[in-house]
């Protein structure tokens, strides 16, 4: 039977909270359009209506596609939930300029690409949710993150001035910022010294939030009547100090 409920699109839905929210939405009785790189993984997840499709976020046209193909079966995207992101850490001085870039292109340009194939739909229909994730990293900057910084400090601001200039259409947008979470966003650290002093803190929070504490808060958000709008959510650890 074909769901009631409207169709989620989701970017770097295979793992971390990208999956978590997956599988809570689906749960839920909504259509999940996966996007992800690594789509053998979204393969093997056993959820309810769901579309995959893999995915390079600096790409708008395989998000184009991949959306298309779920809009002809689900109906047009209701919530686009950008959380495709990497998180590459060094000082500026030592990183290179291959992980300089594409922490750029992934962290911003995915999330532009994303709202680009979206929002003009949401705009025609006068509803739509738009959730960006961010970070504590969009907020204060901090050792070892400069480029993260910088591409986070821009989420926020490009989410910030897109809503206002698109809520007299009944469009929502909010930035999701988590602290630390056990997900493998480290995994594209590279520098040990680097990985081991931001572990110590993690493992201080004994991991931090989990991927199903951000689901949650992305789901109470969402389902909120569209007229309500939470525009920012910064989200922590009790114990996590910044």
């Amino acid at each position: 039977m074909k769901p009631t409920k409207p169709l989620v699109a989701i970017t770097g839905a295979s793992s971390g909270i990208g999956k978590a929210t997956a599988k809570l939405f689906a749960e839920k009785g909504y259509p999940v359009l996966l996007m992800a790189r690594r789509v053998q993984l979204l393969d093997e997840m056993d959820i309810g209506h769901k579309i995959t499709a893999k995915v390079d976020v600096t790409d708008i046209e395989q998000i184009r596609q991949a959306i298309k193909k779920a809009e002809a079966v689900y109906g047009p995207v209701d919530l686009l939930i950008n959380n495709a992101g990497i998180m590459p850490m060094d000082k500026y001085v030592d990183q290179s300029l291959k992980d300089k870039y594409d922490t750029l292109d992934v962290n911003i340009k995915g999330v532009v690409n994303g709202m680009d194939c979206v929002l003009k739909d949401m705009n025609a229909r006068q509803h739509g949710t738009i959730i960006n994730l961010s970070s504590v990293a969009g907020r204060w900057t901090s050792i070892d993150h400069a480029l993260y910084n910088g591409a986070k400090f821009a989420v926020n601001a490009i989410t910030e001035q897109a809503r206002r200039e698109n809520a007299e259409n009944n469009v929502r947008f909010t930035l999701i910022e988590p602290g630390m979470v056990d997900t493998n966003l480290l995994d594209t650290t590279t520098n040990q010294e680097v990985l081991d002093a931001y572990l110590i803190n993690k493992n201080r929070l004994k991991g931090g939030l989990i991927a199903k504490d951000i689901a949650d808060a992305i789901l109470y958000t969402y389902e909120l009547p569209q007229h309500i709008s939470i525009k920012e959510l910064l989200i922590t650890h009790t114990q996590q100090k910044i």
